[in-house]
């Protein structure tokens, strides 16, 4: 018996998030990392072994506010004989909308997404891309004040992301809190006040976006006018990146390793002109990057740990 019984996983280890209303909250990670299993937690649909969760300041299992919370789950699964409207019709009688009110709620939703006579296809006949936008409409169907969403943006071509994007901004806007998973960076960047950052079960980072990235410097832009191709060639090899920008005008980056002062004087001796000098700040990207890459290797280092005292 013991050699078939499934060792245990601990999916999320001493998670702790706090998510003011009226903002939109990124939770970021790779595959993996634990971001769908803290979703379910929050909505119930799983629990927890240990800790707790509050929604609205209520316990996440009270049913007094699941009529406040929407959610898109991050591959929506829903009856595909039904058309997008029956579907829509059916979830927005279980909240108890009036006939008239069912009408007139779900034909808006429904534009707002960008559903137009798709709406009386069958769900099976929709692409992914259109399965995800009705799946946005009905977690709006009850007017929640708390929006869970799981990838949103998952399936999307280009003009779909950037409806998702003006949507997720206009609901911030009216006063609701929008938590959502996402392993794109951009979106988060584009949208959130806040972010976490989530790596093998474990909190890597949080905080606001200017915050986590302002003070991390990863080297240097010079830009320099009047560049001759001789004082060129003589920083070529001191330069981690050049880019022409016009005739004698290029840009330079340095690494930290390589003072800017010293290449500034260099450059000017031979008649070249500064026209800028920037620092070069860590993208969201590069924070990412790292802090789940550091956090990857303290797990590795404490399952080597726990197997080298067994």
């Amino acid at each position: 018996v013991g050699f078939w019984r499934r060792r245990p996983y601990r999916a999320l280890d001493n998670l702790t998030l706090s998510i003011e209303a009226g903002e939109v909250f990124g939770f970021l990670g790779p595959n993996g990392a634990g971001k769908t299993t803290t979703l379910k937690l929050l909505l119930q649909l799983i629990f927890p072994t240990a800790g707790r969760a509050e929604i609205l300041g209520r316990p996440a299992g009270d049913v007094t506010i699941r009529h406040r919370v929407g959610y898109l789950q991050e591959n929506p699964s829903f009856y595909d004989h039904l058309t997008a409207e029956e579907l829509m019709n059916y979830f927005a009688q279980l909240f108890g909308y009036s006939p008239a009110d069912r009408r007139q709620r779900v034909s808006m939703l429904l534009d707002r997404v960008g559903i137009g006579r798709e709406r009386r296809f069958q769900l099976r006949k929709l692409s992914k891309g259109m399965l995800q936008r009705v799946g946005i409409a009905q977690a709006l169907l009850n007017d929640p004040e708390v929006i869970i969403l799981d990838e949103p943006m998952s399936g999307l071509d280009p003009l779909g992301r950037r409806d998702v994007r003006a949507l997720i901004l206009e609901l911030r806007d009216q006063g609701r809190t929008v938590f959502f998973s996402s392993h794109i960076l951009a979106d988060a960047e584009a949208l959130c006040s806040r972010v976490a950052v989530l790596a093998g079960g474990r909190l890597a980072a949080q905080g606001r976006l200017a915050e986590l990235t302002e003070f991390t410097i990863r080297g240097w832009e010079l830009v320099m006018a009047n560049l001759s191709d001789a004082a060129l060639e003589r920083v070529r090899p001191t330069a981690t990146r050049v880019t022409p920008i016009s005739e004698g005008r290029y840009s330079l980056e340095l690494s930290l390793a390589q003072p800017p002062d010293r290449t500034l004087s260099e450059l000017v001796a031979t008649g070249a002109s500064v026209v800028s000098l920037n620092p070069l700040r860590e993208t969201l990207e590069d924070f990412f990057v790292q802090r789940v890459a550091a956090a990857g290797r303290g797990a590795r280092e404490e399952a080597d740990a726990g197997d080298a005292s067994r």
